[in-house]
């Protein structure tokens, strides 16, 4: 199965991955997982590393205004800690993806895990990388139909 991109017909969707280097432990499985679930749908794959979570959304940003990729993926694991820090990290990287595909009109997939999760069940979340890849392309291959719906409205 190839992802569907922009237009008509099938062609290969280009995605690129940013994942935080924060808990490498858990990025490093999320980032293998997310890359072979988009070679498995025939997207081509770019990754970026980021310091943290939080630096996500400035990096997405600047990557998705260029022409060469149709979608992002956002990897990072938000762990609990002994503050309410990991809410806030988690909610603002959120709501600054969310305001991001508005902006570009590209989609974002979401495989950051948290927040008020331990080391140990963010471990087991990995599966989500693969996940929002497949949101990701997912949206790709819907957004010419949605553009289509909102002009006939």
């Amino acid at each position: 199965m190839r992802g569907r991109g922009p237009g008509a017909g099938e062609v290969t969707v280009r995605l690129v991955i940013v994942a935080a280097r924060f808990n490498a432990e858990i990025t490093d499985r999320m980032v293998k997982r997310a890359v072979a679930r988009a070679k498995e749908l025939g997207a081509t794959v770019h990754v970026v590393r980021v310091p943290g979570t939080f630096e996500i959304p400035l990096a997405l940003s600047h990557l998705l205004a260029r022409k060469e990729f149709d979608a992002g993926v956002a990897l990072g694991a938000v762990i609990k800690g002994q503050t309410e820090h990991d809410a806030l990290i988690a909610h603002a990287v959120a709501k600054a993806l969310l305001d991001l595909q508005r902006e570009t009109g590209k989609p974002i997939g979401l495989g950051i895990t948290g927040p008020g999760m331990s080391y140990k069940v963010a471990m087991r979340r990995i599966v989500n990388a693969a996940r929002a890849v497949d949101a990701a392309i997912a949206m790709v291959g819907a957004l010419p139909e949605l553009r289509r719906t909102q002009r006939r409205a």
